[in-house]
Order: structure tokens, then sequence, then C-alpha cells
């Protein structure tokens, strides 16, 4: 891999290989039921992919920029890039794959849970069962778009911003029942649907934080100003 393809890649944590309790008994119908699921280990970006990241996808392969994207509340090099679609954002893990010669992907929705609870078992967050109020700043934070990542403190897995900012797009097909039928080990998602998974909070929101077991779908070509991804990598095929 030469020098550029190293100077693209994001920093990752792997997350370990394990059982945990997906769902939620307490939260939306969607959530339920809470099931053990097995996640194999992989890694996960630290942070969600950042405008300057989404940049020198756009100038390598001549693509369009997403909406807002000269948008000052949306435009910070470091802030989380906004409005791609879900097929945006797979294409960028296609391309950084190409140009690294490893697996780059969104997340499962199984995996982004694993890795937002980061090993504690049916907290409410990433930090525990505190309220989102009770985070430092909260007040005063998210008030006119995403903030840059990495500003506040990571999770256990050491991964910032990962039920906060924006939602982020996860590689699954969204079944308000699926946890009925889900299979214990890796689960994927059905095979088809109309809308695909998210999983996160919303600078937006009235609520800006979300709890690790609440999920969000919308249709793979919006592009909504909370949205944006961080991007997964296999450890092997």
């Amino acid at each position: 891999m030469d020098a550029t393809a190293i100077a693209l890649e994001p920093k990752l944590v792997q997350i370990p290989e394990g059982l945990f309790l997906m769902g939620s008994e307490t939260g939306q119908e969607n959530e339920r039921p809470a099931h053990r699921v097995w996640v194999d280990s992989f890694l996960l970006a630290e942070t969600q992919l950042t405008h300057a990241e989404y940049e020198s996808y756009l100038k390598a392969t001549g693509s369009a920029p997403p909406p807002f994207w000269n948008d000052p509340d949306f435009s910070h090099p470091e802030q989380p890039v906004v409005a791609v679609s879900w097929f945006e954002a797979v294409a960028y893990c296609e391309w950084l794959s190409a140009t690294t010669g490893r697996h780059y992907r969104l997340p499962s929705e199984a995996e982004w849970e694993r890795a937002a609870r980061g090993g504690a078992e049916q907290q409410q967050y990433p930090w525990g069962d505190a309220p989102p109020q009770s985070l430092p700043d909260y007040d005063n934070r998210w008030k006119t778009g995403p903030e840059p990542v990495a500003r506040y403190t990571a999770n256990a897995y050491g991964l910032y911003d990962i039920c906060e900012n924006v939602h982020e797009w996860c590689s699954d097909w969204f079944q308000a029942d699926y946890y009925a039928v889900s299979p214990d080990r890796n689960p994927a998602g059905p095979d088809h649907g109309e809308r695909r998974a998210s999983r996160g909070g919303s600078w937006r929101h009235h609520i800006k934080v979300t709890r690790c077991a609440a999920r969000s779908s919308i249709p793979p070509q919006f592009q909504y100003a909370d949205y944006g991804f961080r991007v997964a990598c296999s450890l092997s095929e």
C-alpha cells in the first residue's frame, strides 16, 4: 500500500468478537424482542467520516458533491459529511477499498449496536443510563449543525460521537419486525426492503442523542442534512 492510500485510511478501532443482548424490551416496538447475537470481530472508524475525508474522494473520482457541501454550517473540514445518500456512502466504501486494498463497507445494525454499547450490557447509552442532558455542554451544542468530530469523550471502545451528531447509515435493509426472525450470528438484515437502516442521534432532533438500541431508517436515495456514516472494515473475508 502506498503512502497516499495510507493517508486516506481512517483511524480504526477493533471491536472484539462476542455475544451481546441486542435490542430493548422497553424501547420502540421495532427494538423487540431483545435477543442474544454473536458478532465477529471487525474494525470500525473512530469517527464519522469527515468533510475533509469525503473531499479526497470527490477530487479523486470527480463525483458530484452532496447538498449543503458549501454551506458554512456543514463545511468545516472536521465536521461529518452530511446529505450523502446510502448509495453514495457505499460508493465511497468501494472507492476506499479499491484504493487501499482493504475491504471497507458500512457496518451492519448488529455491528453498530455492539460497538456503541462498548461492551456494557443493556445500558441505555454508551456512557450508561444517565440522560443525554447530563452530558457536558449539552445545552450549548448542535445549534446549527453537527459538531466537528471527536470533541468529547469516546466510549469504552474508543469511538467518538457514536450515538450523536448525525445519523449513520448501516448496510442492512430495514424491517421493523426483523428481530423476531434474526439469526443469532452476524445478522445482516433482510434480503430486500424499501428503506435502509440507520443508527445514532441527530443534531437537529429535540433530544440530540439516541439510546444504543434505537433504530431508524429512510429510503436509500434520500440526502438529509443530518445523515452521514462511519466506515467498517472486515478482518477476514
